[in-house]
């Protein structure tokens, strides 16, 4: 017995089978996630290293090096790529194709650790990344607040962050700009000089005199008491009035208020954040790698109207500066839409041709239910509702019927040939049965290779093979099953009344519909008659004439679409048809960078950002203006660096605006390049992934002689510059930030006793601070800077006077 014999006498087992699977489908659909594209990792592994006041030269020679050399015998490697910032050094490792990232990873941070004591002292730990599609801020928000700094700056660290961290699925919060509480010990020279003393002396003072010991404990026969020694600083005063030394000449006790100034107050800003011109704290929230984003950003922002409320007393506001998923929920909207304006569509067409409603009923019934269980499988696959698996839905709706159609097509036909529904239903079924196992295959060997492709396409295309290929399984299974059984209960033949308007309708559809048929046989016959062509043959000695048939109208055709063909590569070729890895749409955001002279303070970067948010909030089209100053944004995370800059734009609506996205940031950036005299300036629409688009070409060049790479490299960019569309092209290593160098006699310190680690960890200390000790208050702890007073690190000569 057949599986359709079995649909047809069973009915209720058919039901009970397709009632399962839609309860599973739709339980299944509660369970997926949102995304706007499916998450895939790219074989890469960025390794991160900050080392705090170094050089580019001395971050390549110091921390680069040691770090691609600890990588460079890990497996699977194809590439390693260094780049050395001030302060910063970035490695990227390209893996094969295939590699499983986590052990990669893994192998690199051992790698990294047996080779860490080969790293300078004051580096930081190397950290890794990888780079993924969910690694990115699913939003950033700007924060406000009439409270003062450093108490904004506790509250949004202490509380909001905490807060945040708490809804399911965040992954980390950061923090942006904002002031810090720092207890500040300004150490005047001349008073050290005066008294023979080293600023050295002053910092194992403060820090030897602040500790917190566990000294042990003391017992008897009743109880146990553990003894600590409290000697950290209660207050300023303490710290203020510390005896640091005696003076050599006197003998007398020196205190710290004597040779230095100590104060309650702020530490040096890195970032400075600003939301619509008012002055504030940026927050970027990442969800955790299996997180739904969506979930995760409903959780943050019910979060805030809670916080809004409880401080309230300091007029705590929040302002969404990018919300990631508004353009996932927007992308699957639009395309969950245009699935159910495609169910409405073909249900009108189905009537139209089929001419009968209770046919046109049981064909749409192929549509959800294939859909509802093709849910199963996106579920069981881990997969998401993204854009790629809901345009396989939108795809599949007119596959979906297919099947269905020709099977309900001859059962209507047997139908008319006067059997019983049963009858007409099996034998329909069966003589159809290898056409549309046909139809149905012709998609699946089509679209299962695109699963199994391998690269980012693959990796990204793989969900919309997979979901194209079950429903499309799926709907051959209704076909054989579910429809044949609806057929055998409820078809009849249907004949409308021209008097009736379904009958106008349907039936003047019909006479049109013949008319076109007859139209388009005229010209296939036109198309297919030869033109006779008599000729006299030679190898005939008689005198007749035959004839030659010359298919001339089938030759204009041919000719015809093979010029079709060419003219249509050619606009692709010919550049009138763009190409691109993913198109970002008019997203209504973009980012402009600032990047001031190497030599510019985070103050002169700051004035330049003032004077462009002023003129970028004069726009009418523009509703918001987020701002870092000392902070540029990238693949790699955010990079602090005092020199550069940049601010998030938010425009209105594309209907209420004349020009799309890319060239209103193209207009505004030459406006503001004429602005910012000495300053240059690039702006990038807000990409795929929520950030700046990245260049979208890069050449790397090698050679064992770095000036030999740079002379060659400048020939080369100057080549680049001259094709025509090109824009902002520049080399990678430019002019490191300007700096002093101090050379030493080493005779002489010989000669004196002083070592190189002193003149170093003095130097050091003067001019960058020292930030060892802490000081308590309420259960937290907040750094104790010292370091030379402003007056005393302001020129050269404050460094050749420095005593050690």
């Amino acid at each position: 017995m057949s599986i359709t014999e079995i649909s047809i006498k069973r009915p209720s087992l058919i039901l009970v089978v397709f009632l399962v699977l839609t309860l599973a489908g739709l339980f299944s659909y509660t369970k997926l996630g949102y995304e706007l594209i499916p998450k895939f990792d790219m074989p890469f592994i960025i390794v991160n290293t900050v080392y705090p006041g170094a050089s580019p030269s001395d971050v390549e020679n110091s921390v680069t090096r040691v770090v691609e050399e600890a990588v460079s015998n890990m497996e699977n490697v194809l590439s390693i790529r260094g780049s050395s910032m001030e302060s910063l050094s970035l490695v990227f490792i390209e893996l094969k194709e295939g590699t499983n990232i986590d052990l990669a990873m893994q192998d690199a941070q051992r790698n990294l650790n047996a080779r860490a004591r080969l790293l300078p002292d004051d580096a930081d730990p190397p950290s890794l990344t990888k780079f993924a599609s969910d690694e990115f801020p699913i939003i950033s928000l700007g924060v406000t607040s009439d409270a003062a700094p450093v108490e904004f700056f506790d509250i949004i660290n202490d509380q909001i962050k905490p807060s945040l961290s708490s809804v399911q699925g965040v992954g980390d919060v950061r923090i942006i700009g904002g002031q810090e509480r720092e207890i500040k010990v300004q150490v005047n020279r001349q008073a050290l000089e005066a008294r023979g003393l080293t600023i050295l002396q002053v910092v194992q003072a403060v820090n030897t005199a602040n500790l917190d010991f566990p000294t042990g404990k003391i017992e008897n026969e009743s109880e146990q008491i553990i003894v600590r020694l409290a000697g950290k600083f209660k207050s300023i005063e303490d710290l203020r009035s510390l005896n640091i030394a005696s003076d050599p000449r006197s003998g007398s006790p020196v205190k710290l208020w004597e040779v230095a100034e100590v104060y309650d107050g702020k530490k040096e800003r890195e970032t400075i954040s600003r939301t619509d011109g008012r002055s504030g704290i940026g927050i970027q929230v990442l969800k955790s790698s299996d997180a739904n984003a969506v979930a995760v950003a409903d959780g943050i922002l019910g979060k805030l109207d809670g916080l809004k409320e409880q401080y309230r007393s300091i007029n705590l506001q929040f302002e969404i500066a990018n919300n990631q998923t508004d353009f996932t929920r927007a992308a699957v909207d639009a395309v969950s839409h245009d699935l159910l304006l495609a169910v409405v569509l073909v249900a009108v067409v189905m009537l139209f041709f089929l001419h009968s409603f209770r046919n046109a009923v049981i064909v749409m019934l192929a549509i959800p239910t294939s859909l509802i269980s093709t849910l199963i499988m996106m579920y069981a696959f881990g997969f998401t509702l993204n854009m790629m698996t809901l345009l396989a839905m939108s795809l599949v709706v007119g596959i979906l019927v297919d099947d269905s159609i020709v099977v309900l097509e001859n059962i209507y036909r047997h139908l008319e040939m006067g059997k019983s529904r049963k009858e007409a239903a099996l034998i329909g079924r069966n003589e159809i049965a290898f056409t549309a196992l046909s139809i149905t295959l012709v998609d699946v060997v089509v679209f299962v290779p695109i699963a199994l492709a391998e690269g980012i396409v693959g990796k990204i295309m793989g969900q919309f093979a997979l979901v194209v290929t079950f429903s499309t399984l799926m709907s051959l299974f209704v076909s054989f099953t579910l429809t044949p059984m609806l057929a055998s209960r409820f078809s009849r033949l249907e004949k409308f009344s021209e008097k009736s308007i379904a009958g106008f309708v349907f039936n003047g559809f019909e006479r049109r519909l013949h008319r076109l048929n007859n139209w388009y046989a005229r010209v296939i016959d036109r198309i297919l008659t030869p033109v006779r062509i008599p000729y006299r043959s030679s190898a005939s000695r008689l005198t007749n004439k035959t004839h030659f048939n010359f298919y001339l109208n089938g030759i204009l055709v041919v000719f015809g679409a093979f010029a079709l063909l060419v003219a249509s590569f050619s606009l692709v070729s010919g550049g009138y048809i763009g190409s691109a890895f993913v198109t970002n749409g008019d997203r209504g955001e973009f980012i402009i960078k600032f990047e001031l002279p190497k030599d510019a303070t985070l103050k002169e970067t700051n004035l330049a950002l003032l004077s462009a948010e002023k003129y970028l909030r004069q726009q009418k089209e523009i509703t918001g203006v987020f701002a870092y100053a000392g902070l540029s944004s990238g693949m790699m995370g955010n990079v602090e660096t005092p020199y550069v800059g940049e601010i998030a734009v938010k425009l209105v609506p594309k209907d209420q605006r004349e020009l799309v996205t890319d060239f209103y940031a193209q207009k505004i950036r030459d406006e503001l390049e004429r602005r910012l005299p000495g300053v240059k300036v690039t702006s990038a629409p807000v990409s795929f992934f929520g950030g700046a688009d990245q260049d979208p070409i890069v050449i790397f060049m090698s050679g064992a002689n770095s000036q030999s790479v740079m002379t060659y490299a400048n020939q080369v960019l100057a080549e680049i510059k001259k094709i025509p569309g090109t824009l902002e092209a520049k080399l990678s290593i430019e002019e490191g930030t300007p700096e002093i160098k101090v050379s030493v006699d080493r005779e002489r310190m010989a000669n004196l006793g002083v070592r190189m680690d002193q003149v170093g960890v003095t130097m050091q200390t003067a001019f960058n601070g020292n930030s060892d000790g802490k000081f308590r208050a309420n259960s937290k702890e907040y750094d104790i800077t010292i370091q030379m007073d402003d007056f005393n690190r302001n020129s050269v000569d404050d460094i050749a006077s420095l005593s050690v």
